[in-house]
């Protein structure tokens, strides 16, 4: 379904970048996976997968697990369904006001980190994962309700995995909205004393008729859902047949609020890193802060109880729905392979190189020093400190920053001017983010740090974590490639700053954009002149790869576009590329991979362009620029996991020697899951 044109260039090295060699800060050069244990600073994509549970943590783990080899469209849909099911509870939906509407609209990341969302959004991102595997499908708005469609064998068929329910029909082929809402259209006309309104609570006079003369009197339409049970309730009993016959009473219009891809769980481990995910949560989400925001009823929920009882018929193995978790990071400031894999290391050493102290210190005193610690997180911050115990030679001074920009801007936290013990609250910064730098600016002959520790309670949704099983459980460890990611995205509403990134913190350039409303501040083409909006990219090495995605809503289809170009050389040209779905509604996407890099590139302007002779409006856009790690490779990783049996504690510990191996876990009973931790072993 997805047409990817890609122009020449002419006369640049064109070849794949191949991250085989990574310059360390320092400037030592080291091959990736061929260093020395001992030299390695860097693990990344570590994973852990059981059997028990689906690899889900990127768009491409997704389809190997549910898109197979020779499924039709239908059963692809249904492996949409099926994976929506799985893990999304519908619940209230999570902020991250990053993008369309604020709410959070990447699949893979409602998966992964939060699991719970409510119809519009669970209809957008089930959009999203039908067209990654190929399919078409749109968003259908009813009455007080918002459902996807999918199409294949010539015709558009309903499947709406918020409330869980398809209707097939008496020739088993699963019914459209329009099919939906016509049979009961003409089931009402003829019994005009049936209620009408909606419900608000389960006294309305549609759940008595529901159970009598009851819900299989009603619609032939909906006599062969499968998920009703003999009340004719829905599966998690918050919504039943009589909610059905409101809600599809009315067909309103096609509207999408948009999704967003791109977003992976990429783990990545250091010396002293150490990750830990709970099967539990210590009463902290996202929206805490927001005063205005409703706790989401996902964490309380109980597995098997509630909204959460259809739950474990789908596989769930947890406790309940929202987790939290720990990143730690207690930096090996002394060794040598934590200066040469540093983001940044200019004039400082660590005791390890030179037997100087403090553990890392200034390397020449007349000359300023610069560390920046980068602190990338798989999964969303909630809560952050960090704390360090400062040396300060005679007339020098630690300057501690902060940047949420990848590095453009930094704003000064402290200023140290004294030796001693220090704590600084990282909370209000880096709530709701994934991804921020530390810089400390030293001066001064024996000025530096003794200590530092960084931690982070997380936000990581229990349903996808490797659960164990009763009996054998086989775990699959990998680790790599020798890569990482550097992101950008933020709002596309200028209304969202000092809340958020917007594109103007990424320092984008808009030339003719059409917005005209000030307060939204949008990025629209408003017909005429092409609207562009340039973002610079930039990564701490060789650039390997490019992934760009836009999503966009247009006042008709086909009328207007957007497209992206990259130029390679600081503006000076632009290389098109286009790939372009569903162009036959008003929502559209382009995805796009430039795998093919000139060598040595570290920084390009990706543009997107709005032309055509309507309004469009990029709702959400993402840039995620993968580049060679320094110091990365392979060390080994101990994975620990923690259980209860009966009331007994049991732990499992393992230490991956290789970058990719399987090994089994026995339970004798059922086991009720605690945590799972990675980090380096020693």
């Amino acid at each position: 379904m997805t047409n990817m044109r890609e122009s020449g260039v002419g006369g640049w090295l064109l070849a794949g970048v191949v991250c085989g060699v990574a310059a360390l800060a320092g400037g030592t050069a080291a091959r990736g996976s061929d260093l020395p244990p001992n030299l390695v600073g860097v693990v990344s994509h570590v994973k852990v997968v059981s059997d028990k549970v689906p690899d889900v943590s990127s768009v491409e783990a997704w389809k190997k697990s549910y898109i197979k080899e020779g499924m039709t469209d239908k059963d692809k849909a249904l492996a949409v369904f099926t994976t929506m099911v799985t893990f999304q509870n519908a619940d209230g939906a999570p902020y991250e006001y990053l993008q369309h509407e604020d709410l959070v609209l990447d699949p893979i990341k409602m998966i992964n980190v939060y699991g719970h969302s409510f119809c519009s959004i669970s209809s957008a991102q089930a959009a999203g994962l039908a067209r990654a595997a190929g399919i078409k499908s749109r968003n259908c708005t009813i009455e007080n309700h918002v459902i996807p469609e999918f199409f294949y064998d010539n015709a558009w068929h309903m499947m709406d995995a918020d409330l869980i329910e398809y209707f097939p029909k008496a020739d088993g082929s699963i019914a459209s909205v329009e099919e939906i809402v016509a049979g009961i259209v003409k089931w009402k006309a003829a019994h005009p004393g049936f209620p009408e309104g909606l419900a608000l609570d389960k006294k309305h006079a549609r759940y008595a008729y529901q159970k009598d003369p009851g819900w299989k009197s009603g619609p032939e339409i909906l006599l062969h859902n499968p998920f009703y049970d003999a009340g004719g309730w829905l599966p998690s009993h918050d919504f039943a047949w009589g909610d059905t016959m409101h809600q599809f009473s009315k067909f309103e219009f096609f509207y999408e609020s948009g999704y967003s891809m791109g977003f992976e769980v990429n783990n990545v481990l250091r010396p002293g890193e150490k990750l830990i995910r709970n099967w539990s949560n210590k009463g902290l989400w996202a929206n805490m802060d927001d005063p205005k925001m409703h706790e989401p009823g996902s964490l309380k929920g109980v597995v098997g109880q509630g909204s959460l009882r259809y739950s474990p018929k789908w596989g769930d193995l947890s406790a309940g729905r929202i987790g939290n978790g720990t990143l730690e990071y207690d930096v090996p400031l002394a060794e040598a392979i934590f200066v040469k894999s540093a983001l940044t290391a200019d004039n400082v050493a660590a005791k390890g190189q030179d037997q100087q102290s403090p553990a890392l210190h200034v390397k020449d005193g007349g000359k300023p020093a610069v560390l920046d610690i980068r602190m990338p997180s798989g999964y969303v911050y909630l809560t952050g400190q960090a704390e360090l115990k400062a040396v300060v030679g005679a007339g020098g001074e630690i300057k501690v920053l902060f940047s949420d920009n990848n590095g453009s801007d930094f704003k000064e936290l402290t200023t140290i001017t004294a030796s001693g013990e220090q704590k600084l609250d990282l909370n209000k910064l880096v709530r709701r983010k994934y991804d921020y730098r530390l810089r400390f600016a030293m001066k001064g002959n024996g000025t530096g740090l003794d200590g530092l520790k960084i931690t982070h309670d997380i936000e990581q949704s229990q349903r996808a974590l490797p659960a164990l099983g009763e009996g054998s459980n086989t775990i699959h460890f990998s680790a790599g490639p020798n890569e990482e990611t550097i992101t950008y995205e933020a709002s596309g509403y200028a209304r969202n700053k000092g809340k958020v990134l917007t594109y103007e913190d990424l320092h984008a350039k808009v030339t003719n954009n059409g917005e005209s409303d000030a307060s939204q501040g949008r990025l629209m083409h408003n017909g005429g002149q092409a609207t562009t909006v340039d973002f610079p990219v930039t990564t701490p090495q060789e650039m390997k790869r490019l992934r760009i995605f836009g999503f966009w809503q247009t006042g008709s289809p086909k009328s207007t576009v957007w497209n992206v170009q990259v130029s390679f050389d600081q503006g000076k040209t632009f290389q098109p590329y286009t790939s372009v779905d569903n162009v036959e509604t008003r929502f559209n996407q382009i995805v796009v991979t430039v795998d093919k890099i000139p060598a040595g590139t570290k920084s390009v302007i990706v543009r997107y362009v709005g032309t055509g002779d309507n309004t469009g409006i990029l709702l959400n856009y993402r840039m995620d620029a993968d580049y060679c790690e320094a110091a990365s490779g392979f060390r080994p990783v101990k994975v620990t996991y923690a259980w209860d049996e009966g009331g007994t504690e049991k732990t499992d510990v393992h230490v991956a020697a290789k970058p990719d191996e399987k090994y089994t876990i026995n339970c004798k009973t059922k086991p009720t899951m605690k945590s799972v931790t990675m980090e380096l072993a020693n």
